[in-house]
């Protein structure tokens, strides 16, 4: 008896450590992202504006880009660059920003490689987890990029459940 419950305990024991080795994550599809890109360029040209937008995942890897008619060529890296911002800090690059702004001890990180410290870059999340990010870059100014960016992500809210 005493060696079946020694035997148990070590099975449980085996099973949870193989259990922490492993892990299961949500991400983003190609075909969520290019909806996600494709609805954030559309809500800016509605408003007039030639943006790019990029979509990463929770990596930071690019999953998808478009590009819209006019749009800067600035703008391709910039959009990259604050969805990777987002992504990795898992927040909203406009507030970000403002906290280094605000918070002198925030101000460095302006200097993480790859991270673009403005506007425009929105985490993409199902429930509080964050599983990618999506990068605007081309209105004049990055509050407008955000709105876009927010726009398209309210689009395909539904499968964000």
């Amino acid at each position: 008896m005493q060696r079946t419950l020694i035997l148990a305990a070590l099975s449980l024991a085996a099973t949870a450590a193989s259990a922490q080795g492993v892990r299961t994550e949500k991400n983003l599809s190609l075909e969520l992202a290019s909806q996600i890109a494709a609805q954030s360029v559309a809500a800016c040209t509605a408003n007039g504006y030639a943006v790019t937008a990029t979509v990463v995942d929770r990596a930071g890897g690019v999953r998808a880009v478009q590009r819209a008619d006019n749009a800067g060529p600035h703008t391709v890296e910039a959009s990259r660059a604050k969805a990777f911002t987002s992504a990795s800090a898992k927040a909203p690059s406009l507030a970000i920003m403002e906290n280094a702004q605000k918070n002198p001890g925030a101000a460095n990180l302006k200097d993480i490689p790859g991270f673009l410290l403005l506007g425009g870059g929105v985490p993409v999340k199902v429930d509080n987890e964050v599983i990618g990010a999506v990068g605007v870059a081309g209105a004049p100014g990055g509050h407008l990029d955000d709105q876009c960016a927010q726009a398209a992500l309210s689009k395909v809210a539904d499968v964000l459940k």
